[in-house]
């Protein structure tokens, strides 16, 4: 399996497979919040089409964030694994979710800056992130892609656990994955650079494109 020196050259490799888009002029491509969008500024720029963001917050166990049980977009929608959350009391659920929608509030604020809420009416929305774990918050996008009006929803990721794959294959309009490694270790495990991305350079990669 190939690891990707960072989240530009894992970029560059889904792009190469995306290149059947190239001069749909209806096409926008939309970054998972917030490791997606460098991987999608990429995309974008191979595609020529706009780029923008989605911002989707994870919902994590309280004793180990990184598995989620759920996750939640934009518009109040919410996707739950009901196997995982099952192991949870509704004051935790409840719990986590009020500190995730506060923190998915403050961002649609910041990397708004002032634009109208995203509109995707009749428009192919390509769902870039650079990766796939368990597929929530894949599928949260999706979801909240289709609420937003698009006519079309394409997952796109470097690297991808066939189970996620699977799962999204289901839900999405279809699915790119350049990568699935049969025994499945964390994204960050096919990255050299796996940095966490920062909200300034969200904002200056989406300053950079408008």
């Amino acid at each position: 399996m190939t690891t990707y020196r960072d989240r530009a050259e894992a970029g560059r490799a889904l792009a190469d497979r995306l290149t059947g888009l190239i001069g749909e002029s209806d096409v926008i491509v939309l970054g998972l919040v917030r490791g997606g969008v460098p991987v999608a500024r990429v995309v974008a720029e191979r595609l020529g089409a706009p780029l923008d963001v989605l911002v989707i917050r994870k919902l994590g166990m309280p004793w180990a964030r990184e598995v989620a049980f759920g996750a939640l977009g934009p518009g109040g929608v919410q996707v739950l694994n009901e196997q995982v959350a099952s192991r949870l009391g509704p004051e935790d659920i409840a719990q986590t979710r009020r500190r995730e929608q506060a923190e998915l509030e403050r961002r649609e604020e910041l990397y708004r800056a002032g634009r109208p809420p995203l509109d995707l009416t009749d428009r192919t929305a390509v769902l870039v992130d650079d990766g796939l774990a368990t597929g929530a918050t894949a599928r949260a996008a999706v979801e909240v892609a289709r609420h937003l009006g698009a006519r079309r929803v394409i997952v796109a990721v470097p690297v991808g656990a066939q189970e996620a794959y699977e799962m999204l294959a289901a839900e999405a309009d279809q699915v790119i994955c350049a990568q699935r490694p049969p025994e499945f270790m964390a994204v960050s495990a096919y990255y050299e650079d796996f940095h966490e991305v920062s909200d300034e350079e969200v904002t200056e990669m989406l300053t950079a494109t408008a």
